[in-house]
């Protein structure tokens, strides 16, 4: 019951501060700018124990939250990196109305910098252009994407991918005690659970002046795990982890493949979510 209550009191939180509106809509400041965010072209990830220290040298400690099916095991220590970021100093979603009424795209980023007071030079402009564009690439062959700029878009997206007679909630990782530690070795303390899952709707936090989620769901067959870890430094985590067992629609050029040393269609595909991400499944196959 402990456990439990861990887990869903953070999610209740995050929800409940993303829909808090903020007043002074055109003062917003962009005050975390993790463009690592940007799911099709820098996906939450993490370098697996058994690659070489040579390998892992040379790569971004934010990737390193990538991993293979055959990591699922209790005792498995792998280097992972959890991004801290505090729920309160995060963008909140704006009422749907706010919301849409304003623009949503690349056309319209020279207004939209000058809406938020930004200069086409600055870290929160190239943050807001990486944002619109990946919004706007093509989806993959078999996934639907959307990025909902407001609660009630995300929940209506999510009830279309999972069913319209279908009740889902939201799963997401807790972090169950208070380190301040990025990237650090993680084991594996109990047997992963899985939450079946046949359908699915995952959502990232992307890096813009109020909350913007980027959501897809895929027709290929996914699995959905809950993890508990433990860190080197006593950090606990209730971790949500997916595996997409198909991959042979993704990019070559994924950075999961140069992490993992693999190609399209050959191995499932695994990677942690951050505590801001959401994993929306249905409620009758939740845990």
């Amino acid at each position: 019951m402990g456990s439990g209550l861990a887990f869903w009191c953070p999610l209740l939180h995050l929800l409940l501060l993303l829909v808090m509106r903020v007043q002074g809509i055109s003062c917003r400041k962009l005050t975390e700018l993790e463009t690592t965010h940007n799911l099709m072209k820098h996906m939450d990830q993490r370098i697996p124990a058994h690659h070489s220290s040579s390998h892992m040298d040379h790569m971004d400690p934010s990737h390193m939250i990538f991993f293979t099916i055959n990591d699922l095991k209790v005792g498995k220590t792998m280097p992972i990196y959890f991004p801290k970021r505090n729920p309160s100093k995060s963008p909140r979603f704006f009422p749907r109305s706010e919301a849409d009424s304003i623009p949503f795209s690349t056309e319209e980023l020279p207004g939209l910098l000058e809406f938020f007071s930004f200069s086409k030079n600055s870290p929160q402009a190239k943050a807001m252009e990486d944002t619109l564009r990946q919004c706007e690439i093509e989806p993959i062959k078999g996934e639907t994407k959307f990025c909902p700029t407001c609660l009630e878009s995300m929940l209506d997206f999510s009830h279309g991918m999972l069913g319209p007679n279908t009740p889902f909630t939201a799963v997401a990782t807790a972090h169950l005690t208070n380190s301040t530690t990025l990237f650090q070795n993680y084991t594996i303390l109990k047997e992963p659970k899985e939450i079946y899952a046949p359908k699915m709707v995952a959502c990232h936090t992307m890096p813009y002046p109020y909350a913007v989620f980027y959501c897809h769901s895929q027709q290929s067959v996914n699995k959905v795990y809950k993890i508990e870890l433990g860190g080197e430094d006593g950090d606990r985590v209730d971790a949500v982890a997916v595996c997409h067992l198909d991959t042979s629609e993704w990019s070559p050029n994924h950075v999961s493949f140069s992490v993992l040393r693999i190609k399209p269609g050959t191995s499932a595909v695994c990677h942690f979510f951050a505590a801001d991400n959401l994993v929306w499944v249905p409620t009758s196959t939740s845990v």
